[in-house]
C-alpha cells in the first residue's frame, strides 16, 4: 500500500502556487481604477458601481482565447494571449455601448510553472490596461491528467455598465444606414483551427519567416486582438451608434448579420473590396485552397469591428476613428429585405 502521499506527488505543488501570486502582483496593480475596492487576494473581486449613472445597466460576457494558445505552447511566448482573452470579452460587451469595468481570468494548466502563469497574467493586465478596465480577481487551477505538461486554457470574463437610456441595440437600424468597419490588428483570436491546418502545413512550421508579413508565422499568429474599447465608447459619447458587431468566430456573415438586433426585414449588403484585405489572409487563402465565402464566413478579413450608423454621419465618424489612430472604411448598408433570403450579403468575392 502507498503511504505518506501528498498533493505534491498527486501532481500539485502548493509551493509553486504562491510563487506564481507573488509574481503576478506587479502586473494587476496597472490594473486598479476608481471602483476597485479589494486588492486581489480575497475571495471575491469587489466593485462598486459608478455614482454617475442614473439608470446602470450592466453587461456581461465571457470567452476564451481558442485554439491560439497552441501557438502560444510552440513558440513558448505566454504574455500575449492574455491580451486576447481580454480582447475576446470585452469587444462583445462594448456591442451593447458598455464601458468595461472590471474583469477575472481562469487558467486551467496540467503544471503549474510560476512564469509561464506570470505571463500569462502579465497579458491579462496588459489587456485590462487598454481596455481601462481593472483585474479584480481569477483562478489559477493545477489539473494534472486533464492538461498535458506545458499546456493550459485561458478563459475571461467581463463585466461593464451603461446608461439604460444610451445602450446600443440595433433597434433602431434601417434600410440606407451606412456599415463601417474598423481594421484588426490581423486574425484576433478566431478560425485558428482553420488557420493552423492550413499554415502548418507542407513542411512549414511557426518558426517558418514569411517575407509577405515580414514575421515568422508564430509572430504574425500571436499578434494581439485589438480592444476597442476605449475608441468605441469614445465614439458612442460624440455620436449616435445604431448598432455593433465584433467580428469573432463565423466571420462577417454570422457576425455582421447580428449588427441590427435580430431585427426582421433587413439585410446588410457588404463590399469585399471595400477595405484593404492583410496579407495572411490572401496566404491562408492560396495555401489552403480555401474559397472567397469560406474565408469571409472563418476570419475577420482585416475587419474587427463594425458600426451601423446613419449614412449622413458617415464622413465624420470615420474621420473621428482615422483620427484616434485607427482605420475605419466605409464596407457596406443596410437595405430592406422583402424576402426570406439572406440577411447577409458579400459582394465582390
Amino acid at each position: 500500500m502507498t503511504t505518506n502521499l501528498d498533493y505534491k506527488q498527486a501532481g500539485v505543488d502548493i509551493e509553486a502556487g504562491y510563487e506564481a501570486v507573488r509574481l503576478m502582483k506587479p502586473f494587476t496593480e496597472r490594473t486598479r481604477i476608481p471602483g476597485v475596492l479589494a486588492g486581489l487576494g480575497g475571495f471575491g473581486g469587489c466593485f462598486e458601481l459608478p455614482k454617475n449613472y442614473r439608470e446602470p445597466v450592466l453587461v456581461s460576457g465571457t470567452d476564451s482565447v481558442g485554439t491560439k494558445l497552441k501557438i502560444a505552447y510552440e513558440t513558448g511566448v505566454h504574455n500575449t494571449v492574455g491580451i486576447d482573452c481580454v480582447a475576446m470579452c470585452v469587444n462583445d460587451i462594448i456591442c451593447a455601448g458598455a464601458k468595461p469595468l472590471f474583469f477575472l481570468d481562469y487558467i486551467g494548466i496540467g503544471r503549474l510553472d510560476p512564469k509561464t502563469a506570470a505571463s500569462l497574467v502579465e497579458g491579462v493586465c496588459e489587456g485590462c490596461v487598454q481596455a481601462g478596465c481593472a483585474l479584480v480577481g481569477g483562478e489559477t487551477a493545477e489539473l494534472p491528467g486533464i492538461y498535458k505538461d506545458g499546456e493550459y486554457d485561458l478563459v475571461g470574463f467581463a463585466v461593464g455598465v451603461v446608461e439604460k437610456s444610451k445602450m446600443i441595440t440595433g433597434d433602431s437600424v434601417s434600410p440606407g444606414d451606412s456599415i463601417i468597419g474598423i481594421a484588426s490588428s490581423g486574425l484576433h483570436s478566431n478560425g485558428f483551427s482553420l488557420a493552423r491546418k492550413i499554415a502548418l502545413g507542407e513542411g512549414r512550421t511557426t518558426d517558418t519567416y514569411i517575407p509577405e508579413v515580414n514575421k515568422t508565422i508564430g509572430e504574425e499568429f500571436l499578434t494581439p486582438t485589438k480592444i476597442y474599447a476605449k475608441l468605441l465608447n469614445g465614439l458612442a459619447e460624440r455620436f449616435e451608434i445604431k448598432g455593433a458587431a465584433n467580428i469573432t468566430g463565423g466571420g462577417w456573415i454570422e457576425n455582421i448579420a447580428r449588427i441590427a438586433g435580430g431585427k426582421e426585414g433587413l439585410a446588410i449588403e457588404l463590399d469585399a473590396k471595400a477595405a484593404p484585405v492583410p496579407a495572411i489572409f490572401e496566404l491562408l487563402r492560396e495555401w489552403g485552397g480555401v474559397s472567397p465565402l469560406s474565408m469571409y464566413n472563418t476570419f475577420n478579413m482585416g475587419i474587427g469591428m463594425t458600426l451601423a450608423i446613419d449614412s449622413l454621419k458617415t464622413g465624420e465618424i470615420i474621420d473621428a476613428i482615422n483620427e484616434a489612430g485607427e482605420r475605419a472604411y466605409l464596407i457596406g448598408k443596410v437595405a430592406a429585405n422583402d424576402t426570406d433570403g439572406e440577411t447577409v450579403r458579400i459582394l465582390g468575392l
